[in-house]
């Protein structure tokens, strides 16, 4: 099998960065003639922090700058506390942030009923849009959520019956 030669130069655009003279990405690219990036490097100011900010285990400290947050509370709070203690790379980390999330909605619910507002959960959720655009899914989400609520509440009442069979 003999190779061929393919002349590049024949192709639009090609050596574009080869003369560094002409190098968009220069400042952010290592050069081996080039001094360290970190001496022209200054740290902005910390932004100041006024409510508990959760974060990697990987860093000392929190980053300087840092998007608004709410301060983590109630159950979902103690679930993120839980999982921050452990590395990005752990499923310790990511699964309990999932489930904070969850249990997040809930007390989000619950809070709304405490202050007197009853949520429009099938609004919030889109199921109306869905029903409208995508029925088939939607009638499948529906169907599979009541299958294993179903199947949930027989499993957990099956242990009952056992136990009063036994008396």
């Amino acid at each position: 099998m003999q190779t061929q030669r393919i002349d590049y130069t024949q192709i639009n655009g090609w050596g574009v960065d080869a003369d560094p003279e002409n190098d968009p990405t220069y400042p952010m690219q290592h050069r081996e003639d080039a001094p360290p990036r970190d001496i022209f490097y200054d740290r902005p100011p910390q932004q100041p922090i006024t409510v508990e900010v959760l974060h990697s285990i990987e860093r000392p400290d929190v980053t300087a700058v840092f998007g608004a947050t709410l301060p983590p509370t109630g159950l979902s709070g103690v679930i993120r506390r839980f999982a921050f203690k452990y590395s990005e790379n752990e499923y310790k980390h990511w699964l309990p942030l999932i489930l904070a999330d969850r249990v997040d909605v809930v007390e989000g619910v619950l809070k709304d009923l405490a202050h007197g507002h009853v949520p429009n959960i099938f609004a919030e959720k889109g199921y109306a849009v869905e029903w409208k655009y995508n029925r088939t899914a939607f009638v499948t989400k529906m169907a599979t959520i009541v299958a294993v609520t179903v199947g949930t509440i027989l499993l957990l009442n099956s242990g009952k019956d056992k136990k009063s069979k036994r008396k």
